[in-house]
């Protein structure tokens, strides 16, 4: 093993070791920066000579499969490796900047399964969600930016329900970010000709009850996603909208028709990943107990369905309607003053809807 790959092998480790989310390897002007991401904070972690920069990168471009000679347009890749008897899944992604290539790699421990019971900071809320997947046939929509842990959510639930009700679960991803034994994964190829749309069709003939689909991104796939719980099966997917009224706006903008939506929309929704209070330090936590594995991070859902969803529909259409359901805002301000959630979260959060 040469020294590039043995450096390549510890930043790797240290970052899993650390329960890090992502690893950003940032060029300078005169060096390069490797920084962890640790909830929500960009912790400095390593400094290296330019020189090593271009080495490290081509490394990590290659065992991704990536093409090492362009370096003028963004690329991305995916391998996975196993440290401390964990198989865990790595996801790169390349963007030219003025210095040199950038590389971000996101950290996807393959059998990190949250038990349904801690899927949300609230119980009554884990409970109403896994009701959700009751239904024989509708669409399900989740919402929240990236890293809000969308995708660890629909697979905590998939696991409960395929444990539960016996059901055919088939899931459509792009790329699939953790491999589980109890549903049938399917990889979008767009070289192969499996998109998306093509990968959605196919699936509907291999006698699914449950078809989870990575992320509804035009109206082909908001189409066909539609069709599919018109038809007797239930569709869950993920949107990126600031809150959960937003998935119904974003169904019209492409193209669904209102009855359908009305017909088949069954809930709705937004996710955010909160920093909790920590017991042990006071103020703010050190990178060193971040390493400790301890519950940092914890979700929180606005859910709209039912009379809500109904009267938040009405009011897509432009009728008078009053949607009455608990916002993400009362939620995170409830967390707070139980003293669960850190009063900076108020500020990441919250202020986004006063703002609006």
């Amino acid at each position: 093993m040469n020294t590039i790959e043995k450096l390549a092998e510890r930043i790797i480790k240290d970052a899993v070791r650390n329960h890090a989310s992502d690893i950003h390897i940032v060029p300078r002007r005169k060096d390069t920066l490797i920084q962890l991401r640790l909830a929500n904070k960009l912790i400095p972690r390593l400094y290296l000579p330019k020189e090593e920069c271009d080495r490290l990168i081509s490394h990590f471009k290659f065992t991704a499969s990536m093409d090492i000679g362009e370096k003028r347009r963004p690329q991305s890749g995916a391998y996975s490796y196993q440290i401390d008897g964990q198989m865990i899944g790595f996801r790169f992604s390349t963007l030219p900047s003025s210095h040199n290539e950038s590389l971000v790699i996101r950290i996807l421990p393959q059998q990190e399964q949250i038990p349904f019971y801690q899927i949300s900071l609230f119980p009554a809320m884990t409970r109403k969600m896994l009701a959700l997947l009751k239904h024989a046939h509708g669409l399900i929509v989740f919402t929240g930016p990236t890293g809000s842990g969308k995708t660890t959510t629909l697979y905590s639930l998939l696991n409960e329900t395929s444990h539960m009700f016996n059901r055919n679960v088939i899931t459509l991803e792009d790329p699939i970010e953790k491999e589980n034994d109890l549903v049938l994964q399917v990889q979008v190829n767009e070289k192969a000709g499996v998109s998306y749309a093509a990968g959605l069709k196919a699936i509907l003939r291999h006698d699914p009850d449950i078809i989870m689909v990575g992320e509804i991104r035009d109206a082909e796939t908001a189409t066909i996603a539609v069709r599919a719980a018109l038809t007797g099966h239930l569709v869950l997917s993920t949107m990126h909208t600031r809150d959960a009224k937003g998935a119904i706006y974003r169904l019209i903008e492409f193209g669904v028709n209102a009855v359908e939506i009305e017909q088949t929309l069954v809930a709705v929704t937004a996710q955010r990943l909160v920093e909790l209070t920590c017991p042990f330090c006071k103020g703010e936590c050190t990178p060193y107990c971040y390493c400790y594995g301890r519950l940092k991070r914890a979700s929180v859902f606005e859910l709209l369905t039912g009379r809500a969803l109904n009267a938040a529909m009405k009011e897509s259409r432009g009728e008078e309607a009053i949607v009455q359901y608990r916002t993400l805002k009362e939620i995170i301000t409830k967390g707070i003053a139980l003293g669960y959630i850190k009063e900076t979260e108020y500020d990441r959060w919250v202020l986004e809807y006063e703002e609006s």
